[in-house]
């Protein structure tokens, strides 16, 4: 297994968020900022931002004398591994050549850019709870579904970068419209935006946010995931069918998954995953269920061990960590 010396400079790129930071070799945050990714801009205004952001780390924390390169997670669909990027969270971005302009700016150093949701998968093997399993499913439950594939202690890219999209397995035929096209997706009946929208369609409504003080949300009636969860821990019929109806959706996709790859951990991040038993119970059942199999039945699925850092320390094991989460027909790209 290859490991490189030296911290890497990791990005983290999302529809709401950028984050970069400094990343050791043993995977710790070392130093990090974060900013509102800026709603409606253009691309060289997301650039600017994102390249600002770099600038504030290095003039807080001064340039490290040993970097070893620059890791980026980052919405898809890209071109990979070359780094160009077109978000479907971030529209302002659409054939964007992030790669290039990042080795621009560190000449000589390698930079290797992977799907977000990826990279949340390959920082729960690295360093989160996926540690010590060979054969795991590392996904994210949020504003969509996505995943990565770990098989034989490798990450599995597939032909374009893909592999491992646990969103787009189908779950219910004939269901829901996918943002992709397709009908039944996971995505389309577990991402949390479309949970909340099947609620309200059946009549729910949001109830009153919490007291000041005690966590929560800070507008009333805000039809959201998080809201529904709330809803739900509080006994809302409408809420808790469809936290069970996501559960119920992810426990087959799993199991699908399951059968397919011999797995034998499933790690779950994400907004939505923080509903606990709301979500894991009817998830679990719905497993049990769909794998009948010796070898299926002994996987185990568990929430996600990391917390907000993972986006950077996955990031950063695709330079630290090569040996086990960037190919070697991807580093002709990626350097």
């Amino acid at each position: 297994m290859t490991h490189a010396t030296g911290s890497v400079l990791a990005a983290d790129v999302g529809g709401t968020k950028l984050a970069v930071g400094l990343v050791g070799r043993d995977g710790q945050v070392i130093a990090d900022r974060r900013a509102a990714t800026p709603p409606g801009a253009d691309a060289e205004t997301l650039w600017s931002a994102l390249a600002g952001l770099i600038d504030r780390l290095i003039d807080d924390v001064g340039a490290p004398e040993d970097l070893a390169g620059v890791g980026v997670g980052c919405g898809g669909p890209m071109i990979w591994p070359d780094g160009v990027v077109s978000p479907l969270n971030i529209p302002g971005w659409r054939g964007f050549p992030l790669r290039e302009r990042l080795a621009r700016r560190f000449p000589g150093l390698p930079v290797r850019i992977h799907n977000d949701a990826i990279c949340l998968a390959i920082a729960e093997h690295w360093r989160g709870a996926g540690r010590g399993s060979d054969n795991m499913l590392g996904m994210v439950v949020s504003t969509g579904v996505g995943g990565g594939l770990i098989l034989g202690g490798r990450l599995i890219d597939g032909g374009t970068g893909n592999a491992g999209h646990i969103g787009h397995v189908v779950v219910e035929p004939g269901g829901a419209r996918c943002g992709c096209g397709a009908l039944g997706c996971l995505e389309a009946v577990a991402r949390g935006p479309g949970l909340a929208a099947w609620a309200v369609a059946r009549g729910w409504s949001p109830g009153e946010p919490p007291e000041p003080g005690t966590g929560g949300y800070s507008e009333a009636g805000t039809a959201t995931a998080r809201r529904l969860a709330a809803d739900a821990a509080a006994g809302d019929e409408i809420a808790l069918a469809a936290m069970a109806r996501a559960g119920r959706a992810l426990g087959v996709a799993i199991a699908s998954a399951t059968n397919l790859c011999d797995l034998d951990l499933v790690t779950i991040g994400g907004g939505l995953s923080q509903a606990g038993p709301l979500l894991f119970d009817p998830l679990r059942e719905a497993l049990r269920e769909h794998t009948r199999t010796e070898f299926a039945a002994r996987v185990r699925v568990v929430p996600a061990g990391l917390g907000q850092d993972a986006g950077l320390v996955g990031a950063a094991a695709l330079i630290l960590a090569a040996g086990s989460y960037w190919s070697a027909g991807a580093a002709v790209i990626g350097r």
